[in-house]
């Protein structure tokens, strides 16, 4: 009987002391989708240090908002938060949890097009995809020259009158480009027009502008608790036109990795420092989606640091 309680008694202390890394310390998540390619892929289970930015109290429908050590997220940090653009849930830890890339900080001028996708002129990162448009009598040569670089095969994501457009990696490119050098028929897909968004922040004044007008009123509305409307090309905040915008938090531009996963501030804008969970840092597992759990591992990306 006392070897009974002994162990049930270690079985809740295990538990409690997983529940407490878990909602104190460190948590795992897995990456469903392919959103973050080539960075993160679908099957990986990665860490989230919950104290990168501060540590949030948990229990947000219980307990009211609160950071400890509170700490400003970084450019190029991958960060796990709640889905600012959800206006069903009113407690944010009850909010649908997404990972993307830091690409503005409060303060920042970004660039972005008419759909607000964001453009770097250099990128350190070799992972990261961009789209690229060729003529539509080349897709076949291109083809070819992927399965000559042993690449995966061409996957068409979207194509105008002449042109197709598929998604690429830098080093994918390097390779490409190197076989085709000197010929012009394949190159980065750049937008007509690029628009400066600045990011906002506490106390930051942000001026109205055609191209920021539906993110500043949105974001006014959502996490400034501020009423505001577009009458005429016009913001009015609290019934009075303005032509700049003060703010109490701080605010981020997350960027996915694959231009084709819309889940970034693409769609929900900008991101509340108070909606932040974590930088997530660490692989620890990466297994191919497959019910086999005996196969599909990837021992190449277990047990090693996100980038």
């Amino acid at each position: 009987m006392k070897r009974k309680w002994i162990s049930i008694l270690t079985l809740v202390g295990v538990v409690f002391f997983v529940l407490l890394l878990r909602t104190f310390i460190c948590s795992s998540y897995s990456i469903p989708s392919e959103g973050m390619e080539n960075n993160l892929l679908p099957g990986d289970r990665i860490l989230v240090n919950k104290w990168s930015y501060g540590l949030r109290s948990p229990l947000l429908s219980i307990f009211p908002y609160h950071r400890w050590k509170t700490h400003p997220a970084k450019k190029e940090d991958f960060v796990v938060f709640n889905n600012p653009g959800n206006t069903q849930k009113k407690a944010l830890d009850q909010k649908e949890i997404f990972i993307n890339r830091c690409t503005g900080i409060p303060g920042d001028t970004i660039w972005v097009d008419s759909l607000y996708r964001y453009f770097k002129v250099k990128s350190s990162n070799p992972d990261r995809k961009r789209l690229f448009t060729y003529p539509k009598n080349r897709k076949q040569d291109l083809a070819n020259l992927l399965t000559e670089l042993k690449l995966p095969d061409l996957e068409v994501v979207g194509e105008d009158s002449l042109n197709y457009f598929s998604s690429f990696s830098q080093y994918e490119y390097y390779l490409i480009s190197q076989k085709i050098d000197g010929i012009s028929w394949f190159h980065t897909a750049k937008p007509a027009t690029i628009y400066p968004i600045i990011v906002p922040g506490e106390h930051i004044t942000v001026a109205v502008k055609p191209w920021n007008i539906t993110l500043l009123r949105n974001t006014l509305i959502l996490h400034e608790n501020r009423k505001a409307e577009i009458k005429n090309d016009t913001l009015f905040v609290e019934s009075q036109p303005t032509l700049n915008c003060t703010f109490t938090k701080d605010y981020y531009w997350m960027s996915s990795s694959n231009p084709l996963n819309l889940s970034d501030s693409r769609i929900f804008g900008f991101v509340p420092h108070d909606h932040l969970i974590g930088k997530a840092f660490f692989i620890w597992l990466s297994k191919e989606r497959n019910n086999n759990p005996f196969k599909g591992y990837r021992s190449n990306r277990c047990f090693t640091h996100i980038r």
